[in-house]
């Protein structure tokens, strides 16, 4: 295990905010220790040295805010969550509600001034701060998404990645299939990103979206006076794509007299504009996707066969959420992070049971869905973590889900809660005589299940 009092590296770098100078300097002691110090005086100062260092751990006199600059100190705070941050307060500042509601949000610890005696009890403190942000990074990096946000851990997802990395190299058509809302376009720049055509465009075009009468000018262009309104050529979305790849999404739309036109670039690389007689040859790679199986569509007589053959040379299938259950928490913390933004205030996440709530959703709008959710859930969380109502999933029942011996006790531990609590209209003391508790443990349990109380 690394020894985390050893030699400085860069990781034990440590940003000490000490907005006050009336406030204990304890920069020399924490240097003495191994740490390499660098103090701020006001938050500005803060987020001067955040911009030009790598930090892991920060220290904050808490008690040498003053009310006007708690909000900008929850912004630096909640913008620089890749830190572990620690506070130093007094006991008597500990009392003011303000104060308590920023270290519980926003720190990972806190140590009790004056310092005295106690500075191995500060160095042990910081030590853990450092091992709490090593462990953050760490989970981040188990993580295993894409450029373009390919999020996914479970086996289904690793098997798509290999594929991925395996087909880019082959200068073939792509077929990528799979619901809706599952990301196709994604697996589709992400073919694009890792082939010889990399450095040429992305053309992406939505096969359901154009109207029959454009399509046809739209894909393959027209020239000067091809029909009313035609003042001048226009390259079109295939002789674009020259070089690059072109991506046509929801291809089973495409209608059965426009199914030829396209046949005939796959087989000859040429195109011709509309009212054209020249042909043009087009280097680019067709990548193709669809939510329907176009092998039945092929049998209904709604897509040639011909095409079909040409376009499913290489095949990838995204595979719906459902069937990636172990990647459901993954996505959503991911957006959760991605999105906390929105908010427009600290949420801490997900509580217990908005993650069981999730796992039993069926998602039948995928990742798409996923997204939604959680970005609904970011505007409308009144509380610290985000519940079943705020994603819409109260109605989801969870008792389907396999539990673990632990989830069960737990689930009825808080229903025991909630029910004393109303039973004794959210008084603390009476609620911790009925259960046999005192009430530290019963703020303990209502923080854990994030309830509501009266003092």
């Amino acid at each position: 295990m690394k020894d985390l009092t050893g030699a400085v590296d860069e990781g034990r770098a440590l940003l000490y905010l000490r907005p006050s100078v009336q406030q204990e300097d304890l920069g020399g002691v924490i240097s003495e220790n191994g740490w390499q110090v660098d103090v701020a005086c006001d938050i500005n100062h803060a987020n001067q040295l955040l911009e030009s260092n790598c930090y892991r751990v920060g220290l904050v006199h808490v008690d040498g805010l003053r009310p006007q600059q708690i909000p900008d100190a929850e912004q630096l705070f909640a913008t620089r969550d890749n830190i572990a941050w620690v506070a130093l307060a007094h006991a008597e500042a500990l009392q003011q509600g303000q104060l308590c509601r920023l270290i519980h949000e926003n720190f990972v610890d806190y140590f009790t001034l004056p310092i005295h005696s106690g500075v191995q009890g500060l160095i042990s403190t910081l030590g853990h701060a450092y091992g709490m942000a090593c462990l953050r990074q760490h989970s981040h990096h188990d993580i295993s998404y894409n450029d373009y946000e390919m999020v996914g851990t479970s086996p289904a997802m690793r098997k798509l990645f290999v594929s991925i990395r395996r087909v880019a190299g082959v200068d073939a058509p792509v077929l990528v299939t799979g619901e809706s809302g599952t990301g196709k376009e994604l697996i589709a720049r992400a073919v694009h990103e890792r082939s010889p055509q990399r450095k040429g465009p992305f053309i992406a075009v939505n096969c359901g979206a154009l109207p029959d009468n454009l399509i046809n000018s739209e894909l393959f262009g027209y020239e000067k006076g091809a029909f009313t309104g035609a003042n001048q050529r226009k390259i079109g979305w295939i002789e674009a794509a020259e070089g690059g790849s072109l991506f046509l999404d929801e291809i089973g739309d495409l209608p059965l007299g426009l199914q030829v036109n396209l046949l005939r670039f796959l087989q000859e690389g040429t195109i011709q504009r509309v009212g054209g007689t020249e042909s043009i040859r087009v280097n680019a790679r067709v990548i193709a996707a669809t939510h329907v199986n176009l092998a039945q569509a092929v049998e209904h007589g709604r897509f040639r066969q011909d095409l079909f053959y040409r376009l499913n040379v290489l095949n990838l299938n995204s595979p719906p959420l459902r069937e990636r259950v172990q990647d459901i928490e993954v996505l959503a913390r991911f957006f959760f992070n991605k999105f906390k933004g929105d908010a427009g205030r600290t949420i801490r996440g997900f509580t217990r049971r908005s993650l069981v709530a999730m796992n039993n959703h069926q998602w039948p709008g995928n990742v798409r869905e996923m997204i939604n959710r959680v970005r609904r859930a970011l505007v409308m969380c009144e509380g610290r973590r985000i519940n079943p109502v705020d994603l819409g999933l109260e109605h989801v029942e969870d008792e389907a889900l396999v539990l673990t011996l632990e989830q069960i006790r737990e689930r009825a531990e808080e229903r025991a809660i909630r029910a004393a609590l109303v039973r004794n209209t959210n008084n603390v003391s009476q609620t911790a005589r009925e259960l046999g508790v005192s009430r530290v443990t019963l703020y303990r349990l209502l923080n854990k299940y994030d309830l509501v109380a009266d003092s």
